[in-house]
């Protein structure tokens, strides 16, 4: 027999679309720590575009972000949506939990175990080698419409691991490892140097700008 807490994590679920799930509170305070960290940056590291996922928690972290650094006396730009910086689409298994896969979808959850995790193909849904497709044509048109300026992309963890796949040309199973031990956290932040003509990672994955100034909220809300 299952323990209660299984029965109730199997059988709960989220329901409606990945793309339509709002930002928790805790996520509404963290977009706004980010935009107190963006008030603060020196004029030449501040972005001049800012290009952001459709999904609605994507939009209103950068609403929020926003919102926090003009009550600072510094304005940002409007994001404009690109599609291609949605999360991963995960087709038939979209918001369902591992443990409900592994009871739904028995054969999909060995089929993962067998092909891995950034090797596997949901039904109906994207490999990472699928996302690294649609991003490999986002990262060229941003280097045509926008050289010489500041991008800033809210997008998805998805999106940051496959960029380093293809910015820093490294491997899935060498960003396995990295993000064992860095995960890309919510409202974190991975950043490049475009200088010198090619792009360098500084950090990755940093949090330090949600921990800072805790008792000097910006607004906060839902």
């Amino acid at each position: 027999m299952r323990h209660p807490e299984q029965r109730t994590e199997l059988s709960r679920g989220l329901v409606g679309r990945d793309g339509d799930v709002e930002l928790s509170p805790l996520g509404w305070e963290q977009a706004s720590r980010l935009g107190c960290w963006l008030a603060a940056l020196p004029v030449h590291r501040r972005p001049d575009v800012v290009v952001c996922s459709p999904y609605v928690r994507a939009r209103q972290t950068w609403s929020r972000a926003a919102e926090a650094a003009a009550l600072l006396g510094v304005a940002y730009p409007a994001a404009s949506v690109d599609d291609r910086l949605c999360d991963r689409l995960m087709g038939e298994l979209e918001l369902l939990t591992p443990a409900m896969i592994s009871q739904r979808f028995p054969v999909e959850a060995a089929r993962l175990a067998a092909d891995g995790g950034f090797s596997y193909r949901t039904p109906g849904g994207e490999s990472f080698g699928d996302i690294a497709r649609r991003l490999a044509a986002v990262l060229s048109e941003m280097n045509t419409r926008h050289v010489g300026r500041r991008v800033l992309v809210v997008a998805h963890d998805a999106v940051v691991v496959v960029m380093r796949h293809l910015i820093d040309g490294l491997g899935f199973d060498e960003i396995a490892v990295i993000v064992g031990t860095t995960p890309v956290a919510n409202a974190s932040i991975t950043r490049y140097d475009g200088i010198g003509g090619g792009l360098t990672l500084v950090e990755f994955a940093t949090t330090t700008h949600l921990e800072s100034g805790k008792d000097d909220h910006a607004p906060v809300g839902e």
